[in-house]
């Protein structure tokens, strides 16, 4: 790998060499250092990367140690939305390589992900921010306990549909990523509840957006405790909340927050 940092300029020479000469060596200017596209600086592989689909990224990561050391360096976001099958075992082996990452899509249009996969996740990517496990339906609070002790520095986390997980579990993990500015509990009925929204309002004052659609044990006393305890809630999706009435509508902003 090429170190130190290189210009736009240089960068364009790479990649031209790399067109013209399949890889092979060039003389003169920044081409001068080029050995193959094994060599290939860090920067210019990024920006080539930034162009092509997750799944490119992960053959990427393999050709060699170099290109696995770059991306393991300077990849910050990945999906694996796309992946139909062992989507658990995918990401236990790529969690170790990629743990810079900050934004993680691991959607699911059918139940795959284990609760092992997310320990793997929190074990490795500490600098985690935005997580989506949508859909997770064989997940056990032991993902979001994880979570809690590995990935404090989440803002946002999609765990809509995953029905498994206890109102004790989300109340844990409210009381260490403290910074969450967007939670979506769609569907979560067992988590939702107004003791986890109680936990909620105590622990995440950033907390922007919360979607609790389809949430049907939440009642009025949960939507006072936001009211109080989240000054910057902005959207709040309520949607088949039979139990919510006018009055947490009507509640007064300045009563202070509670727990």
């Amino acid at each position: 790998m090429v170190s130190g940092g290189l210009g736009s300029g240089d960068l364009d020479a790479w990649f031209q060499n790399l067109i013209v000469s399949g890889g092979g060596k060039k003389s003169g200017g920044a081409a001068a250092a080029m050995a193959g596209w094994k060599d290939i600086p860090m920067e210019l592989l990024l920006r080539i990367i930034s162009l092509v689909d997750d799944r490119m990224v992960i053959v990427a990561s393999g050709v060699c140690t170099g290109w696995r050391d770059a991306l393991c360096l300077g990849l910050t976001n990945l999906s694996l939305s796309w992946c139909k099958n062992n989507m658990s075992s995918l990401v236990q082996s790529l969690a170790p390589k990629f743990t810079k990452l900050q934004v993680l899509s691991l959607r699911q249009d059918r139940p795959q992900l284990e609760d092992s996969a997310v320990e793997t996740v929190a074990t490795f990517c500490h600098d985690l921010r935005d997580l989506d496990l949508s859909k997770s339906f064989r997940l056990t609070d032991c993902s979001l306990y994880s979570l809690a002790n590995g990935c404090p520095r989440l803002t946002k986390l999609n765990i809509s549909g995953c029905s498994a997980f206890s109102d004790s579990a989300l109340a844990y993990l409210t009381s260490y990523c403290r910074n969450l500015k967007s939670l979506n509990l769609c569907g979560c009925g067992r988590a939702a509840t107004d003791r986890a929204l109680q936990a909620i309002a105590y622990n995440c004052s950033q907390l922007q957006t919360l979607n609790l659609g389809w949430c049907e044990g939440v009642s009025d006393d949960g939507v006072t405790s936001l009211a109080s305890g989240c000054p910057d809630l902005r959207a709040l999706d309520l949607c088949g909340c039979v139990l919510i009435t006018a009055a947490a509508a009507c509640h007064d902003l300045s009563r202070p927050k509670f727990f």
